[in-house]
């Protein structure tokens, strides 16, 4: 059988951790970003985990992790 490969797109967006979640960036941190508190900001910084529905699709496109 073939080796597969990664969906290299998806690959940039998104990290798998060790124990097998994934992690992705919040979002609402592209523009308008006067209008959003300084508070709200840092929040947005930061990785946040994916549902079990998404990580499942994220899986197939990253099949070595």
């Amino acid at each position: 059988m073939p080796k597969l490969k990664t969906h290299k797109s998806s690959a940039k967006r998104f990290k798998i951790t060790a124990s097998g979640r994934v992690m992705a960036l919040k979002s609402n941190r592209r523009h308008n970003l006067e209008k959003k508190s300084p508070k709200r900001k840092r929040r947005l910084r930061k990785y946040t985990e994916l549902s079990y529905a998404d990580s499942k699709r994220v899986h197939k496109l990253l099949p070595y992790g």
